[in-house]
């Protein structure tokens, strides 16, 4: 007979059956307002970059789309929204949406961990470190964890980028790194930019840490119980370029 899946003591079926199953496979995670996205492109990019590397294939990108749209039926104008490509032949294509999701609130108190992710410019289906990480960070009183090498060079956050300004430049850690959406809009910011390798008693030295994802921009204000500097100048220039991106619309 074929396979059954039981959740809670209820049978469900071959769609379920399939996301439980999932091991393989990458997505990408953006916030919805008014019906529009910040960066789709890079969004859309990311997910076929990806497939071309897992599954040695592109995306199909109406169908992507046409997925985001499916979620948002019924009228729903703002929400999370994630889409995940999974192993299949072809590759699955899977859109789900929730309720948005703001910036976290800042100033943020960080601790640095341990760890580095396999194939880390990939943001891979599943996620069970990462989702370790940062929950025992969260019951450590601390907004998010900083991913770093054994000798202490950060990489990312587990959820996050991480960057900063001194000496008047923009500055991103040189370490193997997811590298996200939110942390490609901002590059376009007209300022002076560099990579170089970080690790947290660097940050001390910096006018302004934030980290950014796709909710947002936060300001860092301790990290492995360092108190950083906030140049609230700074501060309003960056938030000021991350609100004023266009935003892609959906339909």
């Amino acid at each position: 007979m074929n396979g059954r899946t039981a959740v809670d003591g209820q049978l469900v079926g071959a769609e379920a059956r399939l996301l439980l199953e999932a091991r393989y496979g990458h997505f990408t995670a953006m916030q919805v307002r008014e019906r529009r996205v910040r960066g789709v492109d890079l969004h859309l990019d990311r997910l076929d970059a990806a497939s071309r590397e897992l599954f040695g294939g592109g995306i199909d990108r109406a169908a992507v789309l046409a997925s985001i749209r499916a979620v948002l039926d019924g009228g729903v104008r703002d929400a999370s929204v994630r889409v995940y490509v999974l192993d299949g032949d072809p590759p699955h294509v899977v859109a789900s949406s929730g309720p948005p999701h703001g910036p976290l609130a800042g100033p943020l108190s960080v601790r640095s961990v341990v760890y580095q992710r396999y194939l880390p410019h990939i943001k891979q289906a599943g996620g069970f470190q990462q989702a370790h990480i940062n929950r025992m960070a969260a019951r450590g009183g601390f907004g998010e964890a900083l991913l770093t090498t054994a000798d202490g060079l950060i990489s990312e956050g587990s959820i996050t980028n991480l960057g900063g300004f001194a000496d008047g430049r923009l500055v991103w850690p040189d370490a193997p790194m997811l590298y996200g959406i939110t942390m490609r809009l901002l590059e376009r910011m007209d300022v002076p930019q560099e990579r170089r390798p970080l690790k947290v008693a660097d940050l001390t030295a910096f006018d302004l840490v934030f980290l950014c994802n796709s909710w947002g921009v936060t300001p860092v204000g301790q990290a492995d119980g360092l108190p950083l500097r906030h140049d609230d100048g700074l501060a309003r220039r960056l938030l000021d370029h991350y609100e004023a991106i266009p935003c892609d619309p959906l339909d």
